[in-house]
């Protein structure tokens, strides 16, 4: 493994692994957020500012037909030219006689962008042949995508054993490694993590691997509803598992038994159905009355939350605090953004980091003021409960 820091890119082509799989409007296919086309450009720039040339691949959607044309990373070039600086050539297939010819003419300086690899099932099937077919594109393999680095895909994974003495992370991949790893071994303390979200069976991993981590564990979201029905509220038309009162139960006991402080919330905003239009009113959240049901935290929650998030020295923040999709349930979610804006202003480090929070942050138009926000919600996810991930080994090998 290379440090791209040091690397000598002059006269090689770097064949880079970004995930440029943005948002695109349905109508008009133009990108709705470009935050992960941002993330690559400091990579780029780097190999083409240190007298290399660029052969960009990546997977956009997942296409089910080679022909669909909504799915073409051709909708992304004039914009990536545009964010980068340098205009971005294009050809129409990641593989065959017309995409080699072209990534091999590349002069020093130029960037090619090749078309989906995801038109090929080989792509995820993780074909050998097809990995080695990509590597003909560069001299140089740099894995800049780390929302894909979880998949052992041929782009992502296979195709580095291509380049036994070339291969390197770009500085998103670093930074979100490092980032992770910041929350995880951190010696700065208190750490504090904010788990939300619908459900507690997909977030048990992680919480049980976060409670060897933190200080504070503030539990939010639809999950909540479920540690409240454990401890005997009455929750009533609340998200609640039954499968998982049990585990509820046992998070709490491991909690106190190593001595973390797990915070339930103590108030909710409930409505009488699952509308932004609905009847809805403050209540205690172990009384939530017959027929209604738990949509936000109310506001002494948000008070206790800030208290705890704004003495944290290191936070983290995956998942919502309750359904921030509409305007009337989102209070207890932009209230635990500002706290986190808060202490980091401060000084402690913040990771945002899952689908939903980022884009929580991106809704309140607050990512600029915390340190970090993962582009990869699943990569970023196991990376947290421990997994090994295939992109990273790969690179790391």
């Amino acid at each position: 493994m290379q440090d791209i820091n040091s690397y000598d890119f002059t006269g090689k082509r770097a064949l880079i692994r970004v995930d440029f799989n943005v948002p695109l409007d349905k109508e008009t296919l133009e990108i709705t957020d470009d935050t992960r086309i941002q993330a690559a450009i400091p990579t780029i720039k780097h190999i083409l500012n240190n007298g290399g040339s660029v052969v960009i691949m990546s997977h956009l959607g997942r296409p089910k037909d080679a022909s669909d044309p909504k799915f073409s990373l051709k909708n992304i070039v004039a914009h990536t030219s545009k964010v980068l600086g340098t205009e971005v050539k294009f050809v129409d297939n990641c593989i065959g006689s017309s995409a080699t010819a072209m990534s091999a003419n590349l002069k020093k300086g130029e960037v090619l962008m090749l078309e989906n690899v995801r038109y090929y099932k080989h792509e995820t099937t993780g074909t050998e042949s097809f990995a080695e077919q990509l590597a003909a594109h560069g001299d140089v393999f740099v894995n800049d995508a780390f929302g894909t680095a979880h998949r052992a895909h041929a782009s992502t994974t296979v195709v580095a054993k291509f380049f036994p003495n070339d291969k390197m992370f770009g500085f998103l991949i670093e930074r979100e490694i490092k980032s992770v790893d910041m929350v995880l071994n951190s010696t700065e303390k208190p750490v504090t993590a904010i788990v939300g979200g619908a459900k507690v069976s997909s977030k048990i991993t992680i919480i049980e691997r976060l409670l060897d981590k933190v200080d504070n564990l503030i539990v939010g979201g639809g999950m909540a509803y479920t540690f409240v029905k454990a401890k005997g509220g009455k929750v009533g038309n609340s998200l609640v598992e039954d499968d998982f009162l049990e585990m509820a139960k046992k998070i709490m006991e491991e909690a106190a038994s190593k001595g973390v402080n797990l915070y339930i919330p103590t108030d909710t905003i409930i409505a009488d159905k699952f509308d932004n239009e609905a009847n809805q009113q403050e209540v205690d959240i172990n009384e939530i009355p017959d027929g209604w049901m738990g949509l936000d935290t109310g506001h002494k929650t948000s008070l206790d939350c800030a208290e705890i998030i704004e003495k944290s020295k290191v936070i983290l923040w995956n998942g919502p605090m309750g359904v921030f999709e509409m305007e009337s349930f989102q209070a207890g979610t932009k209230a635990v953004a500002l706290s986190i804006v808060e202490a980091t202003s401060k000084g402690a480090f913040s990771l945002i980091g899952g689908g939903d929070s980022v884009a929580a942050i991106n809704k309140f138009n607050l990512a600029e003021q915390v340190s970090h926000v993962s582009t990869g919600g699943g990569a970023m996810l196991e990376y947290l409960e421990g997994k090994e991930l295939p992109g990273i080994k790969a690179i790391k090998g």
